[in-house]
């Protein structure tokens, strides 16, 4: 008997059980994300374009599947069911390869499994461990899913245009929704239809402080650190093509200006000034030009926005609320390395309740508090592997659409990298942290495919008489 005949009689009988048991609108529901779900099994990559529109769009839009996750997380997980089918039929053979910043990865992946386990047993407190260490461990798992999904220029410009899409659309929605009303707190009926989790927290953030520009990302410095991350993408992207692809990158890049600005994130403004700082003394073409263009811009807000115009003149001021608040946490988390050697583990997030300790606003000291010295180690050992790979080694006279998303992927992870010093986001932070190690994975693939075009045989070339 051919195997159609039963899977149909069996899928028939399944649909007419559960068209028994739920309405007319759940059963069609059920049905839709069925056959989705099943669409991205045959087709990963669409799961992979799919992710990367939602979580720049709507990060954290939830459903419930038994446990309560982000549907870009959960387009995720389906996309990796594809990859395993996919490499079960030998579809995705030879396309990973092991090299040295890949097997760190795994090193820093396996190793979490240690404070995982002692969190589990020494934290007492609420939270669902597992769930958390899976989500983390899946958000780090893009760096992987580059070089199986993304096999062609096609592909990788796909890829681009969904990311750059979906931050059009979060900045369109954020800056008109805060240009109309000048207030944070009109966000909150868009991010409670969007199903976003704990709305009291959401309520809590943005009454803090409702002069700073709200987005789907929450809080403002989350947003901030998302626009650094893909800033220079933008521009450079836009700045090498041409007709609707060059007018959705420079859109991106300056609404995203425009957006860093409004969220008034004081560490991701000076990080994104650093790498411009850094593109400039690469001599990047017309970064010197852009970065005074920006000064423009941000002394033209600033003069008819006076709340920005508050938030900067404090930014390195120590009775600023928020960084006394960060000294607090450096002068006390001695103790918490003490208490914690191996780190809490992923039960709960910095501080764990009723410890009488404090969090920390840094990635690197994050990585101690959740999994100790070791965990950070091996951080550090990936992001320095990845940067001896990617690393231009001489100055950049020439930007070509070959070249554009390897740098605008190395200044955006950079950028990240350095916000780190001020803010802890790139550490652990589901969803974002996902876009950052999917950057890290374009980057290495850029300069794998173009060795003669971006690695020091073609810089050396350009600088001989």
């Amino acid at each position: 008997m051919p195997i159609g005949k039963p899977v149909s009689l069996i899928l028939g009988l399944l649909f007419g059980v559960l068209l028994w048991f739920l309405t007319p609108v759940q059963f069609m529901a059920l049905a839709a994300g069925l056959v989705a779900a099943l669409t991205l099994v045959r087709r990963p990559i669409w799961g992979l374009l799919v992710f990367a529109f939602l979580a720049t769009s709507i990060p954290y839009t939830t459903l419930e599947l038994g446990i309560r996750t982000t549907v870009s997380e959960a387009v995720l997980g389906v996309t990796w069911v594809g990859v395993i089918w996919q490499s079960f039929i030998g579809n995705t053979r030879g396309f990973l390869q092991w090299r040295p910043t890949e097997r760190a990865l795994i090193w820093l992946m396996l190793f979490s499994a240690v404070p995982f386990v002692v969190g589990m047993l020494t934290i007492h407190a609420e939270g669902n461990g597992p769930v958390n260490w899976v989500r983390w461990l899946m958000n780090l798992s893009l760096l992987f899913l580059v070089p199986l999904l993304l096999r062609t220029d096609r592909d990788r410009d796909q890829l681009v245009i969904a990311l750059l899409l979906g931050n059009l659309a979060m900045l369109l929605l954020s800056v008109f929704m805060f240009l109309k009303s000048r207030n944070a707190m009109s966000m909150i009926p868009i991010l409670t239809a969007l199903k976003y989790a704990h709305p009291e927290a959401v309520q809590d953030i943005f009454s803090a402080n409702y002069q700073r520009m709200a987005s789907p990302w929450v809080h403002p410095n989350l947003t901030g650190g998302v626009l650094v991350l893909f800033i220079p993408m933008a521009l450079l992207y836009g700045w090498t093509r041409a007709g609707i692809r060059r007018a959705l990158g420079l859109a991106v890049a300056i609404l995203g200006c425009a957006g860093l600005l409004l969220s008034i994130s004081r560490g991701a403004i000076v990080s994104l000034v650093l790498v411009l700082l850094w593109m400039t003394y690469k001599r990047v073409p017309y970064t010197g030009r852009i970065l005074g263009l920006g000064v423009i811009f941000a002394v033209a807000l600033v003069m008819f926005y006076p709340p920005l115009q508050e938030r900067l003149m404090t930014i390195f001021s120590a009775s600023n609320a928020s960084t006394e608040v960060r000294f607090s946490e450096y002068s006390k988390f001695p103790d918490a390395m003490a208490r914690y050697p191996l780190g809490i583990g992923f039960k709960v997030d910095p501080p764990v309740p009723d410890s009488g300790l404090v969090g920390i606003s840094n990635l690197w000291l994050n990585y101690i508090y959740k999994i100790g010295i070791p965990g950070l180690l091996l951080f550090i050992a990936v992001t320095v592997l990845w940067w001896r790979e990617v690393r231009p080694t001489g100055v950049i006279t020439h930007i070509t659409e070959q070249n554009a998303l390897w740098l605008g992927c190395i200044a955006g992870v950079l950028a990240a990298l350095l916000t780190g010093f001020f803010d802890h986001y790139f550490s652990f932070t589901f969803v974002l942290i996902g876009l950052f190690w999917l950057l890290m994975g374009l980057s290495l693939q850029q300069v794998r495919l173009h060795p003669v075009i971006l690695g020091p045989v073609s810089v050396r070339k350009e600088l001989q008489p």
